[in-house]
């Protein structure tokens, strides 16, 4: 194939250029001042605009004195009023896609709008500017000298009924099915082997088309990657990747943690070739990109559809007094994050926190959620989905738990991933401990979509782990750590391992 990359990156400079422009506290201003003006402008005659008053506001301040707050079970009505149909609710005009992302105690799956205008303006043109950034930082790369491999989800979802002609489903589904002509001449695998939903297909179909393409950056997600590169080193009876793609060059990543996974693509590939280019990518949006050498630090994009607000994390429960908008926040705070989208979303709190590295340019790390959580292979699983499974696997099983805490466990090899619970029983179950582990990974599923996708055929995530903790270690555990009393924690999720392996070493010491 020959090497377009010469072609293309004059544009995409043009585009480094205009980040590059952003780069004081001033130019973040002004950016981000216009970029609220226009979503203001365009919604004010949505029946959410109208509520607030938007043909009033003229600026930042009258927003924030106007406009509250929000999170997605306070908008739920609305959006699935828009799924139906109805247009100009929070956005101009019908939605026709929705990205089902982990739901909140109000539904099993959140449903964020994927309007025209979210699509072009933000999430494509975060895209080109990750790609843009890319190109600055290695100006050698053959980029466009072979295929891309990028790996999506489906339109599966399990609404009852939506219209035909209105799309649900995985972000990335919508992203592949609407991606220009110009992209699927460098794109692998076919439209129909992307977005197929039953991923004992899905993955030897994706293996087959691509084995023998000359593929020379894959974007996806790092445990869903994982599982697809190592299919088809296997089918080609190769060591690395890279005896498969010699050309392959970088690693488009986002949407969970790198860290855990950067020995395992060590492995799988060749160290010397291989490069890894992080994204800030969500359904809600694409908010940041890699601009440097320094992994896990982003460039915030301030100019693609969306206004950033940064709340305090002292100050969560009153965020729509205490948010401050992108130029002013402070180097080494790690604030909630707060967007207004031209995805219809307005003062949305996404869930996320981040750490300010750098404010000119403004540069974050992704520092975690706002609540407790596991995504280590994109499950997206929170207390409140534990907390409701462990309840119902309880009730059928006649048991009752004193405590527990629950970590990822990375797969390696022989191993597939899978989550570790250790439970310390208060009444143990009328059932063994594997198939109370049967019931309470079932009804994990049932309440959260995400992790429900990802335990699909035990192809990205294994069945959960159940271990049995002796009675009183978590109090010994608290003892430990100087925190037991009244206002004794446990922490329920984990995204990593430093709350539970202590506390099963410390079970080893202890007689059951």
């Amino acid at each position: 194939m020959l090497n377009y990359t010469p072609l293309t990156r004059p544009l995409f400079h043009l585009l480094y250029n205009k980040s590059e422009a952003i780069d004081t506290p001033g130019a973040t201003e002004e950016a981000q001042r216009r970029v609220l003006k226009s979503l203001i402008k365009k919604a004010s005659g949505t029946e959410y605009g109208r509520r607030y008053g938007f043909k009033k506001i003229r600026r930042y301040e009258d927003f924030i004195a106007a406009v509250p707050a929000t999170e997605f079970e306070d908008i739920r009505p609305m959006v699935m009023r828009m799924v139906s149909g109805e247009a100009d609710v929070l956005w101009p005009g019908v939605c026709r896609r929705y990205a089902q992302s982990s739901g909140t105690s109000g539904g099993k799956s959140k449903y964020i709008p994927v309007t025209k205008e979210a699509l072009h303006h933000n999430h494509y043109a975060g895209a080109a500017y990750a790609v843009a950034y890319y190109l600055a930082r290695y100006p050698q790369s053959r980029l466009f000298g072979g295929k891309s491999l990028i790996l999506g989800g489906s339109f599966a979802h399990e609404l009852p009924y939506v219209p035909e002609n209105v799309c649900v489903g995985d972000l990335s589904a919508t992203l592949i099915d609407r991606v220009g002509p110009v992209v699927n001449l460098f794109r692998i695998p076919s439209r129909d082997i992307a977005l197929l939903s039953d991923w004992n297909k899905k993955l030897p179909a994706i293996a087959e088309a691509s084995a023998n393409e000359d593929v020379t950056n894959i974007s996806g997600v790092p445990s869903w990657f994982m599982t697809v590169l190592r299919r088809i080193i296997a089918d080609k009876g190769a060591k690395t990747i890279h005896e498969v793609w010699p050309n392959l060059e970088v690693f488009f990543h986002g949407g969970i943690a790198f860290g855990p996974y950067r020995e395992q693509y060590h492995e799988i590939t060749d160290p010397a070739k291989m490069r890894y280019h992080e994204n800030y990518n969500a359904s809600e949006g694409f908010f940041a990109t890699q601009d440097s050498d320094k992994s896990g630090v982003m460039r915030l994009l301030c100019d693609i559809g969306v206004f950033y607000e940064f709340v305090p994390l002292d100050s969560l429960d009153k965020a729509s007094e205490a948010a401050i908008p992108a130029w002013k926040v402070e180097k080494g705070r790690t604030y909630a994050m707060m967007i207004s989208s031209c995805n219809g979303l307005w003062r949305y709190m996404i869930g996320d926190t981040v750490r300010i590295e750098s404010t000119s340019p403004l540069k974050i790390s992704i520092a975690g959620r706002t609540n407790s959580f596991i995504n280590a292979f994109g499950e997206e699983l929170m207390v409140w989905n534990a907390d409701k499974a462990l309840a119902e696997a309880c009730s059928k099983t006649g048991a009752s738990i004193r405590n527990y805490t629950a970590a990822p466990v990375y797969a390696s090899c022989g191993t597939k991933g899978h989550h570790q619970w250790l439970i310390e029983w208060e009444k143990a179950p009328k059932c063994d401990n594997e198939a109370f582990a049967d019931i309470l990974d079932a009804e994990l599923q049932k309440v959260n979509s995400d992790y429900q996708a990802k335990r699909n055929s035990d192809i990205f995530l294994a069945r959960l782990e159940l271990t049995e903790a002796p009675e009183g270690v978590f109090d010994l555990w608290l003892a430990s750590t100087g925190k037991l009393g009244g206002q004794r924690k446990i922490p329920r999720l984990s995204n990593d391992r430093r709350i539970i392996d202590p506390i099963i070493k410390l079970s080893q010491t202890i007689k059951h």
